[in-house]
């Protein structure tokens, strides 16, 4: 099954545009978890198994993981392993940002598909899409493009003008255009532009736009819902990190999880247009 197949009927049974982002810092879980042999997995686990019915995507960033090496690569591979074994409708996203040469991106390639067991990636368009084929030939798999991301720094580069529009535009065009002949292109946004999401979402029409930066990030959820989901409701997701993973750092950690996911996922859906 495609990842746009497993993303379509997820979204349905769980009425969610939700993704929850599985930033794990080890600094940051609760104190009781601390003592078990993966206290990071053994965070999550319990994270996913509070949202599994309120979610329509995970997303694992890698570099939480990899800061505690061979240790942390194991917990990410446990978090892979067992969100495909008990929950394999839900598609999941390695927030990665790779970026290399052909060649190299075909090590990235097989860790986060083969190894990883990954449904999606992040990459950096920046190297242009003779790099990207190692990626977009795995069709069952997505590839998500660095487009205009969260950060308040993110117009320095993304926002210079190239032929009279700004660069972050362009590389929505090349997506849509040249680089999507697999069918398996879609893009990132970041929440805090909904300006630059809507106009992103009228160049991608119905390729899936990813959305990190919702609440400590400033992105508001009513501007990001009516800028960022395509004419059916469907093909954002709207991704939440730390204001729900870390809602509570006490033993009542997953229950309030839960809560903010729950919470997130009802206020996208008040501005929602749904079929």
């Amino acid at each position: 099954m495609t990842f746009k197949h497993k993303l379509s009927s997820i979204v349905q049974k769980n009425n969610s545009l939700v993704c929850v982002g599985l930033d794990s810092d080890l600094g940051k879980i609760p104190k009781h978890l601390k003592s078990q042999s993966d206290p990071i997995f053994a965070f999550n686990k319990a994270i996913i198994d509070s949202t599994y019915d309120l979610v329509c995507a995970y997303k694992p960033n890698s570099a939480f993981y990899e800061a505690y090496g061979l240790e942390g690569i194991a917990q990410l591979k446990k978090t892979f392993d067992y969100i495909n074994e008990k929950y394999p409708e839900i598609p999941t996203v390695l927030d990665a940002k790779r970026a290399d040469i052909g060649n190299t991106n075909e090590g990235y390639a097989r860790f986060v598909f083969d190894y990883m067991g990954a449904d999606s990636i992040t990459l950096h368009p920046y190297l242009g899409i003779e790099t990207l084929d190692s990626f977009l030939k795995r069709l069952d798999k997505e590839v998500f493009i660095l487009c205009k991301t969260s950060n308040p720094g993110a117009g320095e580069l993304q926002d210079l003008e190239v032929g009279k529009k700004p660069l972050y535009q362009i590389v929505a065009e090349h997506v849509v255009e040249k680089w999507n002949y697999n069918g398996n292109c879609a893009l990132v946004v970041g929440a805090p532009y909904p300006a630059d999401l809507n106009i992103v979402r009228r160049i991608a029409k119905n390729l899936i736009i990813l959305i990190p930066g919702i609440g400590i990030q400033g992105g508001k959820v009513e501007d990001v819902v009516k800028a960022g989901v395509d004419a059916n409701g469907q093909n954002a997701i709207i991704n939440s990190s730390r204001g729900i993973i870390f809602a509570s750092s006490e033993a009542d950690f997953a229950q309030r999880t839960r809560e903010e996911a729950e919470k997130l996922r009802n206020e996208i859906n008040k501005f929602r247009v749904t079929i």
